[in-house]
């Protein structure tokens, strides 16, 4: 079970990483070019959206951030969360 709860907590960091290096590209990378820096974006973004999105949506429908857009960080923030929670609920029922 602790194997298993490792490879949550991995997977977190590798989400919660791919969330942060996706948004300081996202500052860099413009276009839809064919360059290396495009292809990684390009992948950090299809991978983070589906995490993303809602948190987007429910950014939109429930506080005004002007031109600010904090889903990423709030993404970051659940999925730490949901990390730890995973992880305790495991080891409870060890």
């Amino acid at each position: 079970m602790l194997i298993l709860a490792r490879i949550i907590v991995y997977f977190g960091d590798f989400l919660s990483t791919a969330l942060f290096i996706r948004a300081i590209m996202s500052w860099f990378v413009r276009g839809s070019g064919s360059g290396i820096l495009n292809k990684i974006y390009g992948f950090l973004y299809g991978l983070t959206e589906p995490i993303v999105a809602p948190c987007r949506s429910f950014m939109d429908k429930h506080f005004n951030t002007g031109m600010f857009d904090f889903s990423i960080f709030v993404a970051m923030i659940l999925v730490s969360l949901v990390t730890r929670l995973a992880v305790r609920l495991l080891l409870l029922f060890v």
